[in-house]
C-alpha cells in the first residue's frame, strides 16, 4: 500500500479492510509497461496520468516531431526552374469533338537576372516583399493570414514573400489545401537555405503570371511593352510589377476600373521604390505618365471567329469551374465547347455576305464605316451556345460584339414588359384578395402619340424640370386604344410604356432577370425602361427569347461541355439545370404574340417571312438610329441581332442614319438589315432539318383589363388567340376604306391598297398606285424605336415618286412612315 493507503488503514484500525475498496484481498497485477489506467487509484485520479506519463508522453511526441520534420525537411527537393517554365497547349473542341483551335506555347525564354533591369528587380521587391534581402523566405503571419482566406474559401496568394510565391509558382500545384500549405512551409524553408537571394529572384521573375497568357518577365517585356526585361525602366517597371499581385484585376487594358486601379498602383509601388531606397526622388518625378501597354497581339491561330470563342469558353472556364486564368495560361486542358462549327460558319458567311452587298466604306465613309454587327444562337430547354458572331476578325477586332453590353435594345425588350404583365399582373386593378390583375394582350392601351404616362397612384410622370413625361412615338398616327397584341405587331411604344408603370418597373426588371438578362445591364428605372434602354448582349438577348421558345423555361446559357487535364475530368461543368420563371401558358401566349410580328402584314418583322417555316421575333430600333436588333426563334433555335456603329478609341455610339444609302435621310430599322441577317443565317442552319410547330397558348386565367379611360370591357381570356394559324398560310388583306379619327384608328391590316392619287387610300397597307409614294405616308405606321423623336423618326421605304406608297412602300409623306 502507497503511504496514504497506511495511514487510512490506521484510522479504521485493526481487522479493518486494508487497500482501495474492492480490492482488500486482491494481489497487486504484475508491473505493467504502462501503468494507465492507474492502479490503487480510484474514481476520477484512476484516470489521470500521473506526472512522469505526461513529461513522457510530451517528451515521445515532441521527439517524434521533430524526427518527422527532419526526414521532410531531408526529402525535400528544390524546385528546377527549366522544369517549373514548362508550359502546355490547351485544345479547344467543337461540339462535336473536333478540334477548334490550340493556344499556348510549349517552349519560353529563360533570361538570368543579369538580363532583367535592376529597375524591374527593385519594382518587384517593393511591390510584393520589401524585406526579400534580409528576410529568411517565411512570413508567419502571410501564412496565417492565407490559411484563414483558404478557410473562408479565399484567394490565398499575396502577402506570402517572394520565396514562398517562387515555390508556388515553379514547384507545387496550386490547389487551396492545408496539406499544399505545409509543402510550401518545407520547400520554402529549403529553397532559403540552399539558394542565394538573386537565384530566387530571378526564378520568381521567370515564373510568374503577368497576364496576356505571358509567364515570366520577358514574356510579359515583349507582351505589354514589346521590348526585352532588360530594357525595363523604372515607369514601365511598376506597371509590370503591378500585374504580380493578379493580372485580371490591374491589367490596365481590360477595362476601365482595371485601368484605374493599376495607375493607383503603378504610383504606389513607385513610391515605395523611393520609400525603400530603391530609386531616386529625381528619376521617380520622370514617371509623371502612365505608361500604356501596346495594343495585344493574338495568336494567328485565333483568326476569324475561333478567338471569340476561345475568349467565351476561356471566360465560362474560369468563372465555372474554379480553374484561374494563370492556371489555364499554363496549358494542359482539353475543353470541348457547345459551338457548332456549321453555325459559326454559317452566321460569319451571312454577315459578310450582306454587309458586302449593302455597306461601302470606301464609296460612302462618313455613313458605311464602322459598323459593327454582333450576333448569337441559343438552344431553347438546353441553353447551349451553339454559335456566336464577334467580329469580322478576332486579330483586327478584339471585342467580342455577341457579348458587348453597350448596345441598347429598343423594342425587343417589349416581350418582357407584356410577359411581366401577364405574369405578374397590372396594380392599377386589384382582384378579390386585393393582388394585381393578371391581362391579356387583347387589353387595350392608348396608342397615341405624346400622351402623358401615369404613376400607379394616379398621378403623372414628370420629367427632371417638373413638366410632363410625354412618350414619343415613332409616328404621331392617332391609334387610340389598341390591343396590346397590335401595338406589339407594329411597335408602338406608348401602350407599354404605360403598361411598364402598371405592373411596376421593379416586376418587369424582375422578369428581365428571369428570364435571363444580367442585372448589370438594366437600365435606370424610369419611364423609357419599358421600351428598352437597357444593353444587354446579343447572348443574353437569344437566352431571354429562348425562354419563350421553352415556354417559360429559363437555362443559364453555357459554352462548355467539360474540361478534362492529364485525363482526368473535372467537376463543375455539368449542364444547368432548366427552371421555370413562368406559366408555360403565358410564354406561350408571348410567342403567339410575336409570331404575329412576323406573319401578319404590317409587322415589322415581315422580312423574316422568308424563313418559310413557324417563327416569332421582334424588331428593335433606338432613339437617334443608334441601334437596331432582330430577335427571333423557332422551336429549334433563338438568334438575336444587332447592329450599330462605333468608332475606335471613341465613346459612345454613332448613328446609323444613312447607312446602305448615303442619305441622312434614310435610317436603319431593325425590320431591315438584322432581319435579314437572321432571316438568310437560320435558313441555311435550318435547311433540312424537320419543321416543328410553335405550341399553341393554353388558358391564362387572366383578364382583358384595359388602360384607365378605355371603354368598359372585361373579357375572360381565350385559351388561343385569334391569330393561331399556322404560319405556312399567309394572312389576307381585305380591303375596308376605314379612314383614321382622333378618337379611334383604322386596323392597319385591313387598310386598302390605295390609288393613283396619293393621300390616306393613298398609303394604304401594301401601298398605293404607281404615283401614291409622296403623300402616301401618312398611313397607320409602326415603331419600333424606343424613344424615338420626330427629329430622329424617318420614313419606310424609300423617298415618294415613283414607288408605291403606304406602310411597306411609303414614301416621305405629310407625316412620318414605317419603321419597319
Amino acid at each position: 500500500m502507497t503511504r496514504a493507503e497506511m495511514r487510512k488503514a490506521a484510522k479504521r484500525g485493526p481487522g479493518a479492510p486494508t487497500g482501495p475498496v474492492g480490492r482488500a484481498n486482491r494481489m497487486p497485477p504484475k508491473k505493467r509497461f504502462i501503468d494507465y489506467p492507474r492502479w490503487g487509484k480510484s474514481g476520477v485520479r484512476r484516470w489521470l496520468p500521473s506526472w512522469r506519463q505526461v513529461l513522457t508522453t510530451f517528451l515521445i511526441f515532441f521527439g517524434g516531431s521533430v524526427g518527422a520534420v527532419g526526414y521532410a525537411y531531408a526529402h525535400t527537393g528544390v524546385p528546377s526552374l527549366n522544369d517549373a517554365v514548362k508550359q502546355q497547349n490547351n485544345i479547344y473542341q467543337w461540339s462535336d469533338g473536333s478540334t477548334m483551335t490550340t493556344t499556348g506555347e510549349t517552349n519560353r525564354q529563360i533570361v538570368p537576372l543579369d538580363h532583367i533591369s535592376k529597375e524591374m528587380q527593385f519594382a518587384a521587391i517593393s511591390a510584393e516583399n520589401a524585406t526579400f534581402e534580409t528576410d529568411h523566405g517565411i512570413d508567419p503571419k502571410g501564412i496565417a493570414r492565407a490559411v484563414l482566406n483558404m478557410a473562408k474559401g479565399g484567394e490565398t496568394q499575396g502577402g506570402s514573400t517572394i520565396t514562398q510565391q517562387y515555390v508556388k509558382n515553379a514547384f507545387l500545384s496550386q490547389d487551396q489545401t492545408l496539406s499544399r500549405k505545409v509543402k510550401e512551409l518545407f520547400v520554402t524553408l529549403k529553397v532559403d537555405k540552399t539558394l542565394s537571394k538573386d537565384e530566387i529572384l530571378d526564378g520568381y521573375l521567370n515564373t510568374s503570371w503577368f497576364g496576356r497568357g505571358s509567364y515570366g518577365i520577358q514574356a510579359a517585356a515583349k507582351a505589354y511593352y514589346n521590348t526585352d526585361a532588360k530594357n525595363l525602366d523604372a515607369c514601365h517597371a511598376a506597371m509590370l510589377a503591378g500585374l504580380l499581385k493578379g493580372a485580371g484585376y490591374y491589367d490596365p487594358t481590360l477595362n476601365a476600373d482595371n485601368h484605374a486601379r493599376a495607375v493607383q498602383r503603378w504610383g504606389d509601388i513607385l513610391d515605395n521604390m523611393v520609400r525603400f531606397n530603391h530609386l531616386s526622388q529625381a528619376d521617380r518625378a520622370k514617371c509623371k505618365t502612365f505608361p500604356e501597354p501596346v495594343k495585344q497581339v493574338q495568336s494567328a491561330n485565333l483568326g476569324g471567329q475561333r478567338g471569340y470563342l476561345v475568349a467565351i469558353a476561356k471566360q465560362y472556364v474560369i468563372d465555372h469551374g474554379g480553374v484561374r486564368e494563370q492556371d489555364l495560361d499554363r496549358g494542359g486542358y482539353t475543353i470541348k465547347t457547345t459551338f457548332d462549327k456549321k453555325k459559326v460558319d454559317a452566321l460569319a458567311a451571312t454577315v459578310k455576305q450582306v454587309s458586302s452587298a449593302n455597306f461601302d466604306a470606301k464609296k460612302r465613309p462618313l455613313y458605311d464605316s464602322d459598323v459593327q454587327v454582333g450576333g448569337a444562337t441559343v438552344e431553347p430547354g438546353t441553353g447551349k451556345l451553339v454559335a456566336i458572331y464577334g467580329g469580322p476578325d478576332y486579330l483586327k477586332h478584339f471585342t467580342n460584339n455577341a457579348n458587348s453590353t453597350g448596345v441598347p435594345v429598343g423594342s425587343t425588350f417589349k416581350p418582357i414588359v407584356l410577359a411581366a404583365a401577364m405574369q405578374d399582373g397590372v396594380q392599377t386593378k386589384l382582384d378579390d384578395q386585393g393582388q394585381p390583375t393578371r391581362i391579356t394582350p387583347e387589353s387595350r392601351y392608348n396608342g397615341n402619340d405624346l400622351i402623358k404616362i401615369r404613376n400607379t397612384d394616379g398621378t403623372y410622370v414628370t420629367d427632371k424640370d417638373g413638366s410632363y413625361f410625354r412618350q414619343k412615338n415613332e409616328s404621331t398616327f392617332a391609334w387610340g386604344y389598341i390591343p396590346l397584341r397590335k401595338a406589339m405587331l407594329y411597335s408602338v411604344n406608348s401602350p407599354f410604356v404605360q403598361l411598364g408603370e402598371d405592373v411596376g418597373l421593379d416586376k418587369v426588371a424582375d422578369m428581365a432577370q428571369k428570364v435571363g438578362l444580367l442585372k448589370s445591364t438594366l437600365a435606370y428605372r424610369n419611364a423609357s425602361f419599358s421600351i428598352g434602354t437597357s444593353t444587354p448582349s446579343a447572348i443574353r438577348m437569344a437566352n431571354a427569347y429562348a425562354t419563350f421558345a421553352a415556354s417559360g423555361e429559363e437555362v443559364d446559357p453555357y459554352s462548355v461541355i467539360s474540361v478534362t487535364r492529364e485525363g482526368v475530368k473535372l467537376p463543375h461543368f455539368e449542364a444547368p439545370e432548366p427552371k421555370r420563371v413562368m406559366d408555360a401558358a403565358v410564354a406561350d401566349t408571348v410567342t403567339d404574340v410575336l409570331k404575329d410580328v412576323i406573319w401578319k402584314d404590317g409587322g415589322t418583322g415581315n422580312a423574316a417571312k422568308a424563313l418559310g417555316r413557324p417563327s416569332a421575333g421582334k424588331t428593335g430600333t433606338t432613339d437617334d438610329n443608334l441601334s437596331a436588333w432582330f430577335v427571333g426563334y423557332t422551336p429549334q433555335l433563338s438568334t438575336a441581332i444587332a447592329m450599330w456603329r462605333e468608332k475606335p478609341g471613341k465613346a459612345g455610339l454613332e448613328s446609323m442614319n444613312g447607312l446602305g444609302t448615303g442619305n441622312p435621310k434614310d435610317s436603319v430599322h431593325g425590320g431591315s438589315y438584322p432581319t435579314e441577317i437572321w432571316t438568310k443565317y437560320m435558313s441555311a442552319v435550318l435547311n433540312g432539318v424537320t419543321e416543328q410547330p410553335l405550341p399553341v397558348p393554353g388558358d391564362l386565367g387572366a383578364l382583358q383589363v384595359d388602360e384607365s379611360g378605355a371603354p368598359s370591357t372585361v373579357k375572360p381570356s381565350p385559351s388561343a388567340s385569334a391569330s393561331s394559324a399556322p404560319p405556312s398560310a399567309s394572312p389576307t388583306v381585305t380591303p375596308s376604306n376605314v379612314l383614321p379619327s382622333a378618337t379611334g384608328s383604322p386596323d392597319p391590316a385591313t387598310s386598302s391598297p390605295g390609288n393613283a392619287n396619293g393621300g390616306w387610300n393613298g398609303g394604304g397597307l401594301l401601298g398605293g398606285g404607281n404615283n401614291g409614294g409622296g403623300n402616301g405616308g401618312s398611313s397607320p405606321t409602326p415603331s419600333d424605336t424606343a424613344g424615338a423623336s420626330p427629329s430622329t423618326s424617318s420614313p419606310g421605304g424609300r423617298p415618294g415618286g415613283n414607288n408605291n406608297g403606304g406602310l411597306l412602300g411609303g414614301g416621305t409623306g405629310t407625316t412620318q412612315a414605317a419603321s419597319n
